[in-house]
């Protein structure tokens, strides 16, 4: 489900838009926060996904959905007014692609880093400091880290920097000598 936060041309525009009335309204970071509560909330819950893609929903319920999510979430208004037009518009389903791109435009303008991390496991505090440690060493920079659980990678780390993948994973080994030993 992370890898649904790919950027489109679509979300892309829409997120320009909401980059630039974020700023103008001096609520970027406020924005960006409700971005990245809104991204967790998507990967935990069925529901917002099937809210945002369902073609069986009309927009008109998918912005009153968006939009109360937002209030009870407490979101800024200007991320609860754009994901009342996002909806209205009948781009709801875009949402995933337009916060991906709102983060790359934050990432732009301020110069952060951001690494994800996904492990099989929950990663421990050490661990954590050491991935991070490791990094600003190879990146020259303090990177901002998200550390997400993923059961079926079944051991090992991938750690995904910008569009570069490192992917260390039990699961991704196993496929690979799978892969050579058919060819075998």
């Amino acid at each position: 489900m992370a890898d649904d936060f790919r950027t489109t041309e679509v979300g892309e525009r829409y997120a320009q838009a909401l980059f630039d009335l974020a700023d103008e309204n001096g609520a970027l970071d406020a924005v960006r926060a409700d971005l990245k509560s809104l991204r967790a909330a998507w990967i935990e819950s069925a529901d917002l996904r099937r809210l945002a893609t369902s073609p069986v929903l009309t927009s008109e319920d998918q912005t009153k959905g968006l939009v109360a999510i937002a209030d009870k979430a407490k979101f800024n208004g200007v991320t609860r007014n754009f994901l009342g037009l996002l909806a209205q518009n009948g781009r709801a389903r875009d949402l995933t692609s337009t916060i991906a791109a709102f983060e790359a435009l934050y990432a732009k303008k301020t110069g952060l880093v951001a690494a994800e991390v996904v492990s099989a496991q929950a990663l421990t505090a050490v661990q954590l400091e050491s991935i991070q440690t490791t990094l600003r060493t190879s990146l020259g920079k303090d990177p901002e880290l998200t550390a997400r659980v993923d059961p079926s990678i079944l051991g090992g780390l991938k750690v995904k920097v910008g569009s570069k993948l490192f992917d260390a994973s039990l699961k991704t080994k196993l496929d690979q000598m799978k892969f050579a030993l058919k060819r075998a």
